[in-house]
């Protein structure tokens, strides 16, 4: 039976080997489960059209080929509107709402957390009970809005909406609750720093983690953001919009949809493979807290 044991300050689970063995197991078989369908998809990016038809489908390739891939570049190449400004839409846009959303954030979940004024209790209930809704809800209220400021059509129908998302509020303003000593800020403000000073020069980098989070679900977002509703001049749509496109052309495009599958599906692993640590470590100082 696994016991507990203290060791200056840290609790310690003594484990058997056996224990440690079958949990080493149980997460390898687990890992497996959840790669082959991503090892799937790479495979079928290998395939000959005549392979991808195959009844009933082979798991591995018997004929690998690149030609689904140059089928794909070619199709981009081909494209009315340069395939370039696809993907300077979806870098501008992801810059753009990503560091405003960065700020925006981080400067209101400080206020929230650091600064103590009447009603901040009540606002950060409010910022709880906006998660619980879908952006499909507030659609239509969206789209109001932004035809009353004449946002419709522009960068802005894209940008505006990730600046306002709440979920980067609420992390960052839970990990400000564990992670920023209050004692360090009245110090700094002792020394004379304004308040704009000590969040920029000591809260922001104690909080390293939670706005690396937040870059990286950002990404995930805006990357994988396609068709919009408020976006109709094809100029002004999305790199994922594109891809989607190419992917809807039927059975002559398998072979292609099948290599545009793998690029919109590898770009945010790697992001979250390289950054996953950040994210674990925010996730863990960012649950609900009285």
């Amino acid at each position: 039976m696994a016991k507990l044991r203290t060791r200056k300050h840290k609790v310690v689970l003594a484990r058997s080997a056996g224990g440690d063995v079958g949990i080493t197991i149980i997460l390898t078989i687990l890992g497996i489960f959840m790669f082959l369908p991503m090892l799937y998809t790479i495979m079928q990016s290998l395939k000959p059209l005549d392979e991808l038809w195959m009844y009933p489908p082979k798991f591995y390739v018997m004929s690998p080929t690149f030609s689904n891939f140059k089928s794909l570049f070619s199709l981009m190449n081909e494209s009315w509107v340069p395939f370039s400004r696809y993907i300077f839409n979806t870098i501008f846009t992801y810059v753009a709402g990503t560091f405003g959303h960065l700020f925006i954030a981080s400067l209101a979940a400080y206020t929230l957390a650091k600064i103590k004024f009447p009603g901040a209790n009540g606002m950060f209930q409010l910022v709880q009970l906006s998660l619980m809704f879908n952006a499909t809800v507030t659609s239509i209220t969206s789209f109001i809005i932004f035809s009353a400021f004449h946002w419709l059509d522009t960068y802005w129908a894209i940008i505006v909406p990730a600046w306002a998302s709440t979920l980067g509020l609420y992390l960052m303003k839970q990990f400000m609750d564990s992670n920023v000593p209050d004692t360090v800020l009245e110090s700094a403000r002792l020394d004379g720093a304004s308040e704009l000073k000590t969040y920029w020069t000591i809260a922001m980098p104690m909080v390293k983690p939670a706005w690396l989070t937040l870059i990286i679900y950002s990404f995930q977002s805006l990357w994988n953001a396609g068709a919009s509703m408020y976006i109709h001049s094809e100029q002004l749509k999305s790199f994922s919009y594109a891809i989607t496109q190419i992917t809807a052309g039927g059975i002559k495009r398998a072979g292609a949809s099948a290599a545009a599958t793998v690029i919109m599906m590898m770009v945010p692993i790697l992001v979250f493979v390289v950054s996953q640590s950040n994210i674990i470590e925010t996730m863990g100082s960012s649950g609900m807290k009285d």
